[in-house]
């Protein structure tokens, strides 16, 4: 994706607060602990409960995805649905992806 897309995405779930882009890239990427008062926790769940499978696959690549998606994030998700959706996302990744070791 495009970094003037991701920006635009990454900008939009934070809409009312004045936090870089590049600070939120940051807290996701692991580089920094805080994008205002948001943890790398708090934003991967908005950006879940905000947008499409393909736009987070887009966003993260299933990598990053499958480190940032936590049992703890899955039980923090508001929407049954949703904790249904990503509990089956998390187990697939689990088999598809390996371990580093």
């Amino acid at each position: 994706m495009e970094t003037a897309k991701r920006n635009t995405i990454l900008k939009q779930i934070l809409w009312d607060y004045n936090i870089p882009a590049e600070d939120i890239e940051a807290v996701l990427n692991g580089e920094m602990k805080m994008a205002g008062h948001y943890t790398q926790e708090m934003l991967f769940l908005k950006i879940l409960e905000s947008y499409s499978w393909f736009t987070i696959i887009e966003l993260f690549g299933p990598i990053q995805i499958k480190s940032l998606l936590t049992n703890q994030v899955i039980k923090k998700l508001r929407s049954p649905s949703l904790r249904l959706k990503y509990e089956f996302v998390q187990q697939r990744l689990q088999q598809v992806i390996p371990t580093a070791g």
